[in-house]
């Protein structure tokens, strides 16, 4: 399917066959690509800025910059464009990831976040470079919480 250029903003695709299509420079912004086939596709230039991506078939596929899917980790995690990243259900900038409150990543899953964290900016810093930590992930009282 030639998609080039198509609003597909919101779009609900979830299990859609896009095998080989063209979607480059798509706005694929917010849409649920769940377990969509888009082996072979052609997403270059695409925004897919908080698509879900969770079990999608990218084999093959050309992907914007800076773009990755983590697989094996506790939380689904994709990178967008260098420049989003989803955990699980969230998605954020690198830099608001990078600047969370304790109070903040506890609300999203409790202690199992808290403990995901530092993991989580661990993978940021590999796939985007290494950037700020919160000063609470060194804290005494996060240690011995995370621990329990």
């Amino acid at each position: 399917a030639n998609l080039c250029g198509a609003d597909l903003c919101g779009a609900n695709l979830c299990g859609a066959n896009l095998r080989g299509a063209n979607l480059r420079d798509a706005n694929l912004r917010g849409a649920n690509l769940r377990d969509a086939n888009l082996r072979d596709a052609n997403l270059c230039g695409a925004n897919l800025r908080g698509a879900n991506l969770r079990d999608a078939d990218l084999r093959g596929a050309d992907l914007p910059d800076l773009t990755f899917v983590i697989l094996g980790e506790k939380y689904f995690i994709s990178i967008t464009n260098g420049e989003y990243v989803r955990a699980g259900c969230q998605n954020h900038t690198v830099e608001e990831w990078r600047k969370y409150s304790k109070q903040e990543i506890a609300e999203m899953d409790g202690r199992k976040a808290l403990k995901f964290y530092p993991r989580l900016l661990d993978i940021i810093d590999f796939y985007i470079g290494k950037g700020e930590r919160p000063d609470w992930l060194t804290s005494k009282e996060y240690a011995d919480e995370v621990t329990e």
